[in-house]
């Protein structure tokens, strides 16, 4: 997919620069997520593989049933199941603090473009497998893997300012216009809009937002750096920091798994009226 992602950047580059008179790409915020992208392929291979033996593992000795893999239903029903996955995947990256310790480098870019999708993490893919496995009870190891995919490669376009709204389009499917709001640290941005390919998944559990104000984006509070180890690294180090600092052990641990904006006394999220202002 490689050749197609920087037959993408380019053309979004022309289109910018031919409609705004502006590229939309910094030369260094750009390479910093071009970066990021190529370290988070390092322990891919490792982490794949865990991920497709645990599968088939379930798979072969778990499994409730057999669904056809030559069979639309079945299709459909992964495409459905991934997605699904891959809402509360990201959700709970934003609300458990170790898991947003890998998603917020995808988040740190105060731009927003294609080279923005590529800005990944090294260390979200330990944990993110896990929220598929509940598949293999009932889904062909071949046909997830197909989807998992599919996945990942849509939210590859919605990461643009150049498209606009999309009209009915945006009642079901995660857009460009969707996902700005995911990015955005203005307070009605914040926790929105996890869905990857469909956004009815917001719409049912409550986390959608439609785009409104002009979206601010990148962390609550900027790393202003873009230096790569610092980008991946960065919010662990806060975490240690922060367990150490905190008193007892019921707290250190609610450091660990409540949310980034947690704190002694606050709710599990922590209070919005606190984020800086943008």
């Amino acid at each position: 997919a490689t050749p197609f992602f920087v037959g993408m950047l380019l053309l979004e580059v022309l289109v910018s620069w031919a409609k705004n008179g502006d590229p939309g790409l910094r030369i260094n915020d750009g390479l910093a997520s071009v970066s990021a992208g190529m370290l988070s392929r390092l322990p891919h291979l490792i982490v794949r593989s865990l991920e497709l033996s645990s599968y088939i593992y379930i798979w072969n000795n778990c499994r409730l049933m057999e669904l056809p893999w030559d069979c639309p239903w079945t299709w459909w029903l992964a495409f459905l199941g991934v997605d699904f996955g891959y809402y509360w995947l990201h959700r709970l990256s934003h609300e458990v603090n170790f898991m947003w310790a890998a998603h917020q480098v995808h988040h740190s870019s105060e731009y927003y473009n294609l080279s923005t999708a590529l800005r990944q993490s090294l260390t979200q893919q330990f944990t993110s497998w896990v929220f598929y496995l509940p598949m293999a009870l009932i889904v062909p190891p071949s046909v997830f893997a197909v989807h998992v995919q599919f996945n990942l490669l849509y939210q590859f376009w919605i990461h643009t300012e150049i498209i606009s709204k999309l009209g009915p389009v945006e009642l079901v499917m995660n857009t460009p216009s969707h996902h700005r709001v995911h990015h955005g640290r203005n307070p009605y941005c914040i926790d929105k809009n996890y869905g990857g390919t469909l956004i009815i998944w917001d719409r049912i559990f409550g986390t959608f937002a439609p785009e409104g104000e002009r979206v601010i984006y990148g962390l609550t509070h900027p790393i202003n750096t873009f230096e790569l180890l610092m980008i991946q690294f960065h919010h662990y180090v806060y975490i240690v920091n922060t367990f150490w600092n905190t008193p007892g052990m019921t707290n250190k641990l609610s450091v660990i798994y409540k949310g980034p904006g947690w704190g002694p006394g606050k709710p599990r999220l922590g209070l919005h009226e606190e984020l800086p202002e943008v």
